[in-house]
C-alpha cells in the first residue's frame, strides 16, 4: 500500500505543475504580469518537488483511503479463514484430545479406585478367615494338648502312685527286716546279759520279754 503511494505522488505533483504552468502562462499573456508568473511558477515547482520528496504519513492520505479499506477488508478476510480453516479446528482438536485424555483419566482413576476397594474389601475378607481359622487351629490344638496334658498327668500320677506304693513296700520291707534284726540283736544281748550275771537263759522268756518290750517301742 505504501508503494501505491510513492507510485501515485510523483503524478500528483506533475499535475499540479502543468495546472500551475498554465496559470502562469495565461497571467503572462496579459501582459507585464508574465515574468511575475513564470517565478511563481518555478517556487510553485520547487515547493512540489519539495513536498513530493518530503516524508509523509500515507495513512492520513485522504484519495487511499479507498485502496486502505480494500485491502484491510482483504487483510481480515484472511485471518479470518486462516482462523476458521486452520487454527480454530487445529486448536479444537488439541481441546479435544485433551478433553478426552483428562476423560480417559478420570475414567481409569475412578476403575483403579474401585478396584482399590475391591482389593482392600477381599484382603479385609481373606484377614478375617484367616483370623477365624487360626482360632480353629489354635482351640483344635489347644484341646489336643490338653488331653495329651490330662493323659500325662494321668500317667504320671499312676506312675507315682505305682512308685509310691513300691517305695512303702520296700519302706515296709525294709522297717520289718530291721525290727527283726533288732529284735534278734536283743534277744542276743538279753541272753548274754542273763549269762553273764550267772544265770541261764531261757530262750522263750528271753523272747517273749524282748517282743514286749519292742511291741511297747514301736507302738
Amino acid at each position: 500500500m505504501f508503494s501505491l503511494l510513492q507510485q501515485t505522488a510523483p503524478v500528483v505533483v506533475e499535475e499540479s505543475e502543468t495546472v500551475i504552468i498554465t496559470e502562469s502562462a495565461e497571467a503572462a499573456g496579459h501582459g507585464a504580469d508574465a515574468a511575475h508568473a513564470v517565478a511563481a511558477a518555478d517556487a510553485a515547482h520547487g515547493a512540489a518537488g519539495h513536498a513530493a520528496s518530503a516524508p509523509g504519513m500515507p495513512q492520513l492520505d485522504f484519495t487511499t483511503f479507498g485502496n486502505q479499506i480494500f485491502w484491510l477488508l482483504v487483510i481480515l478476510a484472511v485471518i479470518h479463514w486462516v482462523l476458521s480453516r486452520i487454527a480454530l479446528p487445529r486448536i479444537g482438536g488439541v481441546i479435544s484430545d485433551r478433553q478426552g485424555a483428562i476423560t480417559g483419566d478420570l475414567m481409569a482413576a475412578e476403575e483403579f479406585k474401585q478396584k482399590a476397594k475391591e482389593a482392600e474389601a477381599a484382603y479385609d475378607k481373606a484377614l478375617a478367615d484367616a483370623r477365624a481359622e487360626a482360632g480353629k487351629i489354635v482351640a483344635a490344638n489347644k484341646a489336643e494338648i490338653q488331653k495329651e496334658l490330662d493323659a500325662a498327668i494321668a500317667h504320671a500320677d499312676a506312675e507315682i502312685a505305682a512308685r509310691a506304693a513300691e517305695s512303702e513296700k520296700r519302706i515296709g520291707e525294709i522297717r520289718a527286716s530291721a525290727i527283726e534284726d533288732a529284735r534278734n540283736v536283743a534277744r542276743e544281748v538279753t541272753a548274754a546279759l542273763v549269762e553273764n550275771f550267772g544265770g541261764k537263759a531261757d530262750q522263750g522268756l528271753v523272747d517273749a520279754a524282748v517282743d514286749q518290750r519292742l511291741k511297747g517301742a514301736l507302738q
